[in-house]
């Protein structure tokens, strides 16, 4: 009856290949799976974006 706004909002996991350090954060135009995007901070290894994913927000 009364519709709420549902936004959906991007994210992208990333983690590490070697320690399996695993972060998420917004997407950024560019990202696509299994892209090496940084150094860990931890390790030292690769960082390897493992998911791209959205999030559905009621408003």
């Amino acid at each position: 009856m009364f519709s709420k706004e549902k936004t959906i909002i991007a994210y992208t996991t990333e983690k590490c290949k070697s320690c399996n350090l695993e972060r998420k954060r917004k997407f950024k135009e560019g990202d696509f799976l299994f892209a090496e995007t940084s150094k860990c901070d931890s390790c030292d290894g690769t960082i390897q974006i493992e998911k791209i994913f959205g999030e559905t927000i009621e408003q």
